[in-house]
């Protein structure tokens, strides 16, 4: 166990190329959970928490970690389980998602494995809209499921998604109204938020729920038109998703002559630890860290079109 938790911190300063490093857990009871290793920032046996009025039900209190006061989400609770009772054996990881940094509670953690993407796949079918995942795998004959943390995160803390009054008095598209913006991202949570700031530009919107879906769609509107931007303005993509991940759905697109002149505007969970020379080796045109409405408009008005 303290190998796992000494070699978080060295993990998470990886970025891979397709390949995802998986930090696996339990909640309440055999079935494993991932997280990805890149989010992570430390992981620890759960300390005494500090209860304060007026905290949402699924936060279990805040724990005083290296000077900073964290909010403790009890994610068996968050994902319609039991509560994690005995919280002396319990830990916290610690993860950053959208630009803050939150405890998540879990009952066991068990090590790290090194995968590709391409073994993550889809939720099944069937899973419906109460679905907490956003990709599942395989691992030593186990199921694996990965969360979606952005929608409990959402439902704790719901994020404002509306551009402001000031930059949307900016923005101009009228020399693109004949354009769409695409939206590559696994999270059903995430696609709606971007896609409720970008209905601002006054552009129709078309998504993907992985970077492979993404690409074989991007690929059948060249085949149609010629050329990708014909027809899309920009791509707005995160980076983790099953299948293919968002550098490689960028590599992908500038390798393809047909697509290689679409702008790509990479947009993450990954807020603190990212690579962004990585960013710059794939092509990838802007990097955006979730979620901040204004900030996304803005960089999607500056990269539409083939001219910018």
């Amino acid at each position: 166990m303290s190998g796992i938790l000494d070699s978080v911190n060295q993990r998470t300063q990886l970025v891979g190329q397709n390949r995802l490093e998986l930090l696996l857990f339990r909640l309440n009871g055999r079935q494993r959970f991932g997280i990805n290793v890149f989010k992570v920032r430390e992981v620890l046996q759960c300390p005494a928490l500090t209860s304060m009025p007026k905290l949402n039900p699924l936060v279990r209190g805040v724990a005083h970690i290296r000077g900073q006061t964290i909010s403790v989400i009890d994610l068996s609770m968050a994902t319609g389980g039991r509560r994690i009772e005995d919280l002396k054996t319990a830990f916290i990881v610690i993860a950053e998602y959208n630009r803050s940094v939150q405890g998540f509670l879990v009952g066991a953690v068990e090590r790290i494995i090194n995968t590709n993407w391409d073994a993550i796949m889809p939720p099944p079918q069937g899973t419906g809209r109460a679905s907490y995942l956003t990709a599942v795998t395989e691992v030593e004959g186990e199921l694996v499921e990965i969360l979606d943390v952005e929608k409990i995160l959402n439902e704790i803390s719901p994020l404002n998604t509306e551009v402001s009054a000031e930059v949307a008095s900016t923005l101009d598209t009228e020399a693109y109204k004949d354009k769409i913006i695409f939206i590559a991202d696994d999270s059903s949570v995430a696609r709606n938020q971007v896609k409720r700031a970008l209905t601002t530009l006054g552009l129709e919107i078309e998504v993907a729920k992985n970077g492979l879906e993404a690409l074989k769609r991007l690929k059948e509107i060249a085949a149609e038109t010629g050329d990708v931007t014909d027809k899309v303005g920009v791509l707005v993509s995160d980076i983790e998703m099953p299948e293919m991940d968002g550098y490689t759905l960028t590599a992908e697109i500038k390798n393809t002559p047909e697509l290689k002149n679409l702008h790509v505007v990479l947009h993450t969970s990954l807020s603190g630890v990212f690579n962004q020379a990585m960013v710059k080796k794939v092509g990838a045109d802007d990097f955006i860290a979730k979620f901040h409405p204004d900030e996304l408009a803005s960089a999607v008005q500056k990269w539409l079109g083939p001219d910018q």
